[in-house]
């Protein structure tokens, strides 16, 4: 019986998860022309093409995908046991792939980083601030932040917290306006559309001691893909705008806006922290989703009822 070819299994493994034949020599601290013999190996004995490369691109070809978790569970069940043999001794390292809402990733995600890579000297991060949806299996990435209410899917969603959504405006605007008690008082008057939601422009309001329920249909000011972009204007008295409470705070303590109709809420949404679906996780992966939850379970952004 022929065994398997574990090294070129699992030098492909990296070579898939850099996206690169030299960012895993780098990794693995062999020489490119070595990673790259050792994948045509594996190419040759398999009879297949498990990357398309040229002099400028390369891609992992759909075999290649099929086979990738496989081969990702040989390295790590190589490094698990490895670890275990030494007794634990082996610090987690590697690259961690991130991928966090853009907002969000900046005030909250990236101040997080320093100390979590000082406890970890081994462990480096790529992070992809973006509020784009990203696929985590065809996209490579080992770990997503979202906050929203999430559809089933095949992947692992960890609820961490959830995420107040304010209806917020100036006092100028509402000194203008008149501080309205039901959002039928909203129909017609502009406000601030938030585009990377798949109720875009539909609020559905719930009154907290009555039950009652309304549903504005928003005017819109303005538009956009990121919300934090309605901040200046929204402070300059120019509309109103459903804003999560993480992005509002600062401003609602320092009296730049003030929450309209506290009586009438919206549903919240929820904070997850979201793998794929395999039962084996990289150490480094585990550590920083660890790390993350323990940060997050008591928000720091969080305004009193």
């Amino acid at each position: 019986m022929k065994l398997p070819d574990f090294e070129a299994w699992g030098i492909f493994a990296k070579v898939a998860e850099h996206g690169s034949f030299s960012q895993a020599a780098k990794e693995l601290q062999l020489s490119p022309p070595t990673v790259s013999k050792a994948v045509s190996r594996l190419e040759e004995s398999l009879g297949v093409a498990l990357f398309s490369r040229n002099s400028r691109h390369m891609s992992i070809t759909q075999t290649g995908q099929l086979v990738l978790e496989r081969a990702n569970r040989m390295f790590l069940e190589a490094e698990l046991a490895e670890n275990e043999a030494r007794g634990g001794r082996i610090q987690p390292s590697g690259l961690v792939r991130l991928t966090v809402p853009t907002t969000f990733g900046l005030r909250y995600v990236a101040p997080l980083l320093p100390a979590f890579l000082e406890a970890y000297p081994e462990i480096d991060v790529s992070i992809s601030f973006t509020d784009t949806f990203v696929d985590l299996v065809s996209e490579g990435y080992d770990l997503a932040i979202r906050i929203a209410t999430l559809a089933d899917s095949a992947l692992k969603a960890r609820k961490i917290c959830t995420v107040r959504r304010l209806l917020v405006a100036s006092p100028s605007y509402l000194d203008r306006l008149g501080r309205p008690t039901h959002p039928r008082e909203l129909e017609g008057k502009k406000g601030f559309v938030y585009m990377n939601s798949p109720t875009c422009g539909i609020i559905r309001f719930t009154e907290q001691q009555t039950g009652e329920s309304h549903t504005l249909s928003q005017s819109a000011r303005i538009r956009a893909d990121n919300a934090e972009g309605f901040l200046p204007a929204l402070e300059a008295g120019l509309g109103y705008g459903l804003l999560p409470d993480f992005m509002v705070n600062d401003a609602i303590r320092a009296g730049r806006l003030e929450e309209m109709m506290p009586s009438w809420q919206v549903e919240d949404v929820t904070l997850y922290l979201v793998t794929t679906a395999t039962k084996l996780r990289p150490q480094r992966v585990s550590m920083l989703m660890d790390y993350l939850v323990r940060q997050f379970e008591t928000p720091s952004w969080r305004l009193p009822l």
